[in-house]
C-alpha cells in the first residue's frame, strides 16, 4: 500500500479569465475525444464538473483482506495481479476474461464475461483495487467488479488513504482520470461558487447525515448545513462520509428552493392577474341532487364541498387538488362541484385518461344530472355523443316533485371526455370549471392546455384535479405545489371487507378452485395480467396468451377479455356484459384500475403482481369490495427480490392508500411511481424525493417567508 501523504498536491497556477463557465476541455487540456466523453455525461463546463456528483464513496482508509471477504457482501480489497488471460468457448462467440489478485492473505478471481478487450488494460504485476460482491468463496470469485489500478504519481493521495468519490462514467473515461480532474477543479474553482439566495439563510437549517445507499444513520446530532462552496468541496472529497451526505443535502435544498420559488411565484402571479367566473352556485340543483342520491354524504365529503364552494365564489380561479383513497367518494364530490358551476351559468369540462373511465363517468353523471335538466356530453377519440346508448343510460334519479325530469336547453352543459377535449375542434365557451380525474396520468402541459381553452378575456376557469392514488406529502409539495389540497379521509359506510393474500405460482391450482367457488355463489371476478401480448425479453404473462387458459380453468362460466388495444365498441360490449352479469370473469390489463364499478365482483386475481407498483395494485384492489359481500384480492408472484417481497407484504398488511403511497415512494422512487414522462417531476441532481421530505418542507417555508407568505396549503 502506498504511504500516506500529509496534504493534497497543490493545484495548477490560475491563468486569467478562468471561470465556472470555462470549457472543461480547454481548461484541463483533455483533448477532443475526452471532451466528447465528458459531454456524454452532461459535463461541458467547469461548473458542470463541480456538480457531477459521485454515485457512491469508498473509504480507502480501511481495506479488508481477500481472506476476510464474505459471500454477497460488498467490499474493497487491494492486491497485485499474479495471473491474467482470456478463455474462449467453443465457436468463439463467448469468452471470459479473468485475472487473479493476491494480497498475501488469499487469492481473488475477478471475471468479466464477453469483454475480451479488458486483457489489454491489465497486466501481471499491476497493483489493483477491486470493489464488488463475491459470488463464490471456493475459489473466492467476483463477476464484473469495479477496478482501479494504483499508479505512482504526485496525486496518489487523491485516490488512496481517504474517503474516495466514485463517479458515473462513460465508455473510455477511466475513474482515476475523472477523479484527478475533479480534484483540480475543486481546488481551483470551488471558492467561485456563490450561494444563489443569500437572503435565505440556508446554513441555519440543521440536518442529520445518512449514507445514500443504505440510509444508514451516521450521526444522531443535527448540524447546520454548509455554504454552497463548502458543500462542493465536501461532495467530492469529504473528510468523513457524513460530510458527503450533508453536502448533498445542502445542494438538494438549493434545488428545492429553486423549485418552490417557481411554484410560489406562479401562484402569486395567478392571484395578481387572473380573474375567475363566480361559480359558488345557489343550491337550486344541488338540493334535489343530494336528496335523490339515496345515501348520505360523509363528513369528509361535506367538508370538502364547503372548501370548494368557498374557492369558487372568490375572485381568483380555484386551483385545488382533491385526493382520497379508493372508494372515498370523489366522483360524487366532483358532481356537486360541477353543479355549483352549472347553477352559476357556466359550462364544465371533465377530462379522464381512458375511454373506459370517461364512459363510466359519463354514465354516472348522466344518471345523476340529466333528471335535473343538464345536458351531459361524451367526447373521446372514437365517440361524440350526448348520451351513452343502452339501458343503463335511461336510468334516472327518483325526484318526485323536487325537480325537472327533462333536459332544459337553456342550462349550461357538462362535457366529459378524454384527451379529445384538447383537440382544436372542441370549443369550450364560458368554461367555469375544469375537472381532471386521475391527474397523474396527464402531463402538466396538458392540464394548462385545457385551462387555456377556457380562457375568456381576463377570466380563467376554476380547476379541480382529482386522484384516487394518494400522493405522498413530498410529491404533493413539488409536483402539485401550486395547488391547494383537499383530502377525503373517510370511506362511506357499508363497504365490504377486502382480504389480501400473497401466493406463489405453485398455489395457482388452489387459487383457481377458490375463484370457481366464488363464481358458483353467483359472484364475479377480475383476472389481471401486466401485458397485452408476450415479449421475447422476459416471461411476464400477457392477457392475450392467458385468456384461453383462464377460460378452461373457469369453465363453464363465461369469461370476457379487455385491454387497451381493443376497439371502443369491443370494450363497451364486454364491459356491458360484465356489468349485467352475463360475463362472470373479466381477463384484463391494468386498464380496469380506474373507472370500473361492479358491486357483484368479489375476487381480484393479479398474476405477476410484482410487475405492478403498490399504488397501482391498490387501485386494482379497489375494484372489489364495492358491494355487501366479503372480497378477496389474490396477488400471485414469485417475489424474487427483497424489494418485491417487502412491497407485497406492505399491501397485504394495510388497506390505507396513504400509507401505501408513502411506502411506494420509498421503494420505487417518483419516476416509477407516477411515470416521469407524464408527471412533471423535476429531474433533480441531488434531491431525493424518497427521503428528503424534511428538506422539501424546509424549502417551502423559507421561500414562503422570503416572498411574504402564500395561500396554498
Amino acid at each position: 500500500m502506498p504511504p500516506v501523504r500529509e496534504s493534497l498536491p497543490s493545484p495548477a497556477v490560475k491563468p486569467a479569465a478562468r471561470s465556472l463557465a470555462s470549457p472543461v476541455g480547454i481548461i484541463y487540456g483533455v483533448g477532443i475525444e475526452r471532451t466528447e466523453m465528458f459531454a456524454r455525461l452532461g459535463v461541458r463546463t467547469v461548473g458542470d464538473l463541480l456538480l457531477h456528483a459521485p454515485r457512491r464513496y469508498e473509504d480507502r482508509r480501511k481495506f479488508i483482506t481477500i481472506r476476510e471477504l464474505e459471500l454477497g457482501k460488498s467490499a474493497t480489497v487491494f492486491g497485485k495481479i499474479v495471473a491474467s488471460g482470456v478463455k474462449r468457448f467453443r465457436g468463439g462467440a463467448r469468452s471470459v476474461y479473468e485475472f487473479v489478485l493476491e494480497d498475501g492473505s488469499a487469492r481473488l478471481h475477478c471475471r468479466w464475461w464477453n469483454l475480451p478487450f479488458l486483457e489489454r488494460l491489465f497486466a501481471v504485476g499491476d497493483e489493483v483495487m477491486v470493489f464488488g460482491k463475491p459470488n463464490l468463496l471456493k475459489p473466492r470469485t467476483m463477476d464484473h467488479p469495479e477496478t482501479e489500478k494504483v499508479e505512482n504519481g504526485d496525486d496518489i493521495t487523491v485516490h488512496i488513504n481517504r474517503v474516495v468519490p466514485i463517479y458515473p462514467l462513460t465508455e473510455g473515461l477511466p475513474q482515476r482520470a475523472v477523479r484527478s480532474i475533479v480534484w483540480r477543479a475543486v481546488q481551483e474553482f470551488a471558492d467561485q461558487v456563490r450561494d444563489a439566495h443569500p437572503e435565505m439563510d440556508l446554513t441555519a437549517v440543521r440536518t442529520r447525515a445518512a449514507v445514500d445507499a443504505a440510509r444508514e444513520q451516521l450521526e444522531l446530532e443535527a448540524r447546520p448545513l454548509p455554504r454552497r462552496a463548502e458543500a462542493i468541496r465536501s461532495l467530492h472529497f469529504p473528510n468523513e462520509l457524513a460530510d458527503a451526505d450533508r453536502a448533498r443535502q445542502r445542494l438538494a435544498l438549493d434545488e428545492f428552493v429553486e423549485l418552490q420559488l417557481e411554484i410560489q411565484r406562479r401562484r402569486q402571479k395567478l392571484e395578481r392577474n387572473a380573474r375567475a367566473f363566480p361559480c359558488s352556485g345557489d343550491n337550486r340543483l344541488m338540493k334535489p341532487f343530494l336528496a335523490a342520491l339515496g345515501f348520505k354524504l360523509t363528513e369528509a365529503q361535506v367538508r370538502v364541498l364547503r372548501e370548494l364552494r368557498a374557492d369558487m365564489g372568490g375572485p381568483v380561479p380555484m386551483r385545488r387538488l382533491l385526493q382520497g383513497d379508493v372508494g372515498s367518494g370523489k366522483t360524487v364530490v366532483a358532481a356537486g362541484t360541477a353543479l355549483m358551476a352549472l347553477e352559476s351559468g357556466c359550462n364544465v369540462a371533465l377530462m379522464a385518461p381512458t375511454e373506459i373511465l370517461a364512459e363510466q363517468l359519463h354514465r354516472n353523471f348522466t344518471r345523476w344530472l340529466e333528471p335535473l335538466g343538464i345536458t351531459v356530453e361524451l367526447r373521446t377519440g372514437s365517440r361524440k355523443t350526448s348520451r351513452v346508448q343502452g339501458p343503463e343510460s335511461q336510468v334516472g334519479l327518483s325526484l318526485g316533485n323536487s325537480g325537472p325530469r327533462t333536459r332544459n336547453p337553456g342550462l349550461p352543459r357538462l362535457v366529459v371526455g378524454t384527451h379529445a377535449l384538447l383537440e382544436d375542434s372542441v370549443t369550450l365557451d364560458r368554461l367555469g370549471l375544469v375537472i381532471i380525474d386521475e391527474q397523474h396520468k396527464f402531463g402538466v402541459a396538458q392540464r394548462e392546455q385545457l385551462l387555456r381553452k377556457g380562457r375568456d378575456g381576463g377570466r380563467f376557469p376554476h380547476l379541480l384535479v382529482m386522484t384516487a392514488t394518494p400522493i405522498p406529502r413530498t410529491l404533493g409539495l413539488t409536483l402539485y405545489g401550486d395547488l391547494d389540497v383537499s383530502v377525503l379521509d373517510q370511506l362511506p359506510a357499508g363497504r365490504a371487507r377486502i382480504r389480501t393474500h400473497v401466493r406463489d405460482a405453485a398455489a395457482l391450482p388452489r387459487v383457481w378452485a377458490f375463484v370457481r367457488a366464488e363464481l358458483e355463489k353467483g359472484r364475479q371476478a377480475y383476472v389481471v395480467y401486466p401485458r397485452v401480448s408476450e415479449s421475447d425479453h422476459d416471461e411476464v404473462k400477457a392477457v392475450t396468451k392467458e385468456f384461453a387458459r383462464v377460460q378452461k380453468e373457469l369453465a363453464p362460466h363465461r369469461v370476457g377479455l379487455l385491454h387497451g388495444q381493443l376497439r371502443s365498441e369491443e370494450k363497451e360490449s364486454v364491459m356491458t356484459a360484465f356489468r349485467n352479469g352475463t360475463v362472470k370473469a373479466l381477463v384484463a390489463t391494468s386498464v380496469i384500475e380506474v373507472g370500473v364499478d361492479v358491486p357483484n365482483a368479489t375476487v381480484m386475481l393479479i398474476e405477476d403482481a410484482d410487475q405492478f407498483g403498490l399504488a397501482q395494485l391498490h387501485q386494482l384492489r379497489g375494484r372489489i369490495g364495492r358491494g355487501a359481500h366479503e372480497s378477496h384480492c389474490i396477488l400471485v408472484a414469485e417475489q424474487k427480490t427483497d424489494t418485491a417481497k417487502q412491497r407485497l407484504k406492505v399491501l397485504a398488511e394495510t388497506t390505507d392508500g396513504f400509507a401505501l403511497a408513502e411506502a411506494d415512494l420509498r421503494l420505487r422512487g417518483p419516476g416509477d411511481l407516477i411515470g416521469r414522462e407524464q408527471s412533471g417531476v423535476p429531474d433533480f441532481r441531488f434531491g431525493d424525493l424518497r427521503h428528503d421530505r424534511a428538506l422539501v418542507e424546509e424549502a417551502r417555508e423559507l421561500v414562503r417567508k422570503s416572498l411574504g407568505g402564500g395561500s396554498n396549503q
